[in-house]
């Protein structure tokens, strides 16, 4: 009765093992999937590696000194777009707001939705550079053949110049990619049946 009392034990002490172990690994893999959107969040707010910052209102600085911005553009083998800036470089003064605009067209027959993400080099430059207005803010569809202007509306903070990291820069390089992307649906309407009248008796 005794081993049948300590096997029983033991059973239990190993599904609780068991147990602890998968609530272990569900809980890695939730934090690996909450982990990307918090990181890129992460990335926006601050610069970090290069990503640049939205921003709602323009520099109400600006310093009389140039920066040059050139641009660089990609497009995702499973995405039949051609993708360009149509200015392949600007100097702005540090703190200005430009609009700079990118030409797409799409070259397949069928319609095709991307999105661009975004990043900046030298990495230790995203941190200043503002963007008020981007097409890569949203996904874009084209129609077959359809060609499109995009722009976008950007400065570069002052405090770049002061920065120890920033302050001899004299050249960064603002750089897309456009990814295939699924079209969001919209979300049906909730439509409500009018509650019927109780019957009178």
């Amino acid at each position: 009765m005794g081993n049948a009392l300590q096997q029983d034990g033991k059973g239990r002490a190993n599904g609780v093992i068991v147990v602890s172990c998968l609530a272990f690994v569900v809980g890695m893999v939730g934090m690996a999937y909450a982990a990307v959107p918090l990181y890129d969040m992460f990335c926006k707010v601050t610069g970090y590696n290069g990503t640049t910052k939205r921003v709602e209102q323009a520099s109400d600085v600006i310093l009389d000194k140039t920066i040059e911005v050139t641009f660089d553009s990609n497009t995702a083998s499973d995405l039949p777009w051609d993708f360009q800036p149509v200015q392949r470089s600007v100097n702005p003064k540090i703190g200005e707001t430009i609009q700079v605009e990118f030409q797409v067209k799409n070259l397949s027959s069928k319609p095709t939705t991307g999105q661009a993400v975004f990043n900046v080099t030298p990495m230790q430059a995203g941190a200043y550079f503002n963007k008020v207005q981007c097409f890569c803010f949203t996904e874009t569809t084209l129609q077959p053949g359809e060609e499109m202007t995009m722009p976008v509306v950007f400065f570069v903070d002052p405090e770049i110049a002061n920065a120890v990291e920033t302050k001899g820069l004299r050249t960064l390089t603002l750089s897309y990619t456009f990814y295939a992307r699924e079209p969001s649906k919209p979300v049906a309407a909730v439509t409500t049946t009018p509650a019927k009248a109780d019957k009178k008796l």
